[in-house]
């Protein structure tokens, strides 16, 4: 069979392609080939600024050569070096001998060839390749995602500030909130759960094969090969220089990261499950399209499947993110091969986060507040009122409030006047105090919801 969106092994690249297409040049082989010809490139080219009699700074006109192979860089110049690699069979000499075919027009460049990854060791150019790939997700994909969510989420926290609903602690009848303070409780997690994201610092390293810089000096002992990895890792390349390694760059910041935005993820599940329960409830009701099928057989259904689809990728990422975080700062003694094959799944954990922050977004433009549903819950509830009343009733030293109120509402319906007539009975409490219960409705009792929810913002 042909590879297509219809015979793919992954979602990702079948069912859901046009979704995480934003990922595809990032993350994918094509993403790290690109991103070793750039650490590669500009290690050569500090190499030449280094003072060495036997290298000598490049042309500009090198440079803007061997800066373009960058920018350009495509995907025939990365089948290119798939063709190299079925010789060597080590995919980043295969960049390093594809980068050397493109001096061939270059008297310059051809006479320095050898000083193309020299004193490297693969994972010189692989941790900064990943570092490189990481960092342009989280930036130009991820935190994007994530901060269109907050924003939906702020904006449905202000508009339902004042909605009064029923909370359900235990998914029993607890006291009242309002839709816009739940919501603004998500986006108050979600906000902080993206700053974690964005706070995770990229660490690099350019050491050699073990992490001491061994053939570097062997070749200059006298050079300070420290201090010139580190200009490279952090002026030209934009990354954090981490001195101590072995041959690979631990990884503790890659599952930093990764935890981080298993956090975030966590987050959306909940609040996943939480609108598929409101939309059980009747709290909201969904925007239908036209044409749009919820049941082959049940023709009036309108499923919530944007939240059910978000929560299974979402799970489905974190699920990869973990296992990541868990296993790759894991190395047997100086390196092992084990990290490089999970690390190349980094694409698929960003590709569900991304299709479960979508499926949230495309399922909060769906939502439509039932205010008549939430009304009708919160007048079958006249149970909820028992809490401020002991709590009233303790004030002023009624004997025993909690014990009265619960024998008088627990496990029993209870109504208006039923509560109202047990209020009058209360002859402690001063009466302009029981007035004030007696005009409390459970849709009136909802705290300072209604300003939490309205002075919530993001911090910028």
């Amino acid at each position: 069979m042909n590879l297509s969106s219809l015979t793919a092994l992954s979602p990702l690249d079948g069912r859901y392609a046009g979704r995480v297409a934003p990922l595809r040049s990032l993350l994918s082989e094509f993403g790290l080939m690109h991103r070793r010809v750039q650490v590669e490139v500009e290690w050569f080219i500090a190499l030449s600024d280094a003072g060495f009699a036997e290298f000598k700074p490049l042309s500009e006109a090198s440079r803007g050569l061997l800066r373009g192979l960058v920018v350009r860089f495509s995907e025939a110049d990365a089948q290119a070096i798939k063709e190299i690699e079925k010789t060597t069979n080590h995919d980043v000499k295969a960049v390093e001998y594809w980068l050397k075919s493109r001096f061939e027009n270059s008297a310059e460049l051809k006479a320095a060839g050898e000083f193309v990854h020299f004193a490297c060791t693969s994972e010189d150019i692989n941790n900064t390749s990943h570092a490189l790939m990481l960092q342009a997700a989280r930036q130009d994909v991820l935190l994007p995602a994530l901060d269109g969510l907050i924003d939906t989420l702020t904006a449905l926290a202000h508009a339902q500030a004042a909605q009064p609903m029923l909370a359900r602690t235990h998914g029993q009848t607890a006291s009242p909130t309002t839709v816009g303070k739940e919501v603004a409780n998500v986006a108050a997690r979600l906000v902080r759960a993206r700053e974690r994201i964005a706070a995770v610092q990229p660490l690099a390293k350019m050491n050699g094969a073990v992490g001491n810089y061994n053939a570097h000096l062997a070749a200059w002992p006298d050079f300070d090969w420290e201090a010139f990895a580190r200009r490279v890792v952090e002026q030209r390349l934009g990354l954090a220089f981490n001195p101590y390694t072995i041959q690979i760059e631990p990884h503790d910041w890659i599952a930093e990261l990764f935890d981080a935005i298993a956090r975030a993820n966590t987050i959306l599940i909940d609040w996943s499950r939480d609108a598929w329960g409101y939309i059980s409830l009747g709290y909201f009701k969904q925007k239908t399209k036209e044409g749009e099928i919820g049941s082959s057989t049940m023709p009036h259904k309108v499923n919530p499947i944007d939240f059910e689809n978000a929560e299974g990728n979402l799970g489905l990422a974190n699920a990869l993110l973990t296992h990541m975080a868990g296993k790759l700062p894991v190395s047997r003694w100086q390196r092992d091969l084990t990290d490089s094959t999970v690390l190349r799944n980094m694409g698929i954990a960003f590709g569900y986060t991304l299709l479960g922050c979508d499926g949230i977004a495309k399922g909060l433009g769906k939502l439509e507040v039932n205010a008549q549903a939430l009304a009708a819950d919160l007048d079958a509830a006249w149970e909820v009122m028992a809490e401020p009343i002991q709590t009233v009733m303790r004030r002023y030293g009624a004997a025993n409030p909690y014990e009265r109120l619960k024998e008088l509402t627990r496990g029993r319906a209870i109504t208006r006047d039923a509560m109202q007539a047990f209020i009058d009975t209360l002859t402690e409490v001063p009466l302009s105090e029981r007035e004030r219960l007696k005009a409390m409705t459970p849709a009136s009792y909802t705290g300072n919801a209604v300003a939490l929810a309205r002075r919530f913002t993001p911090k910028a």
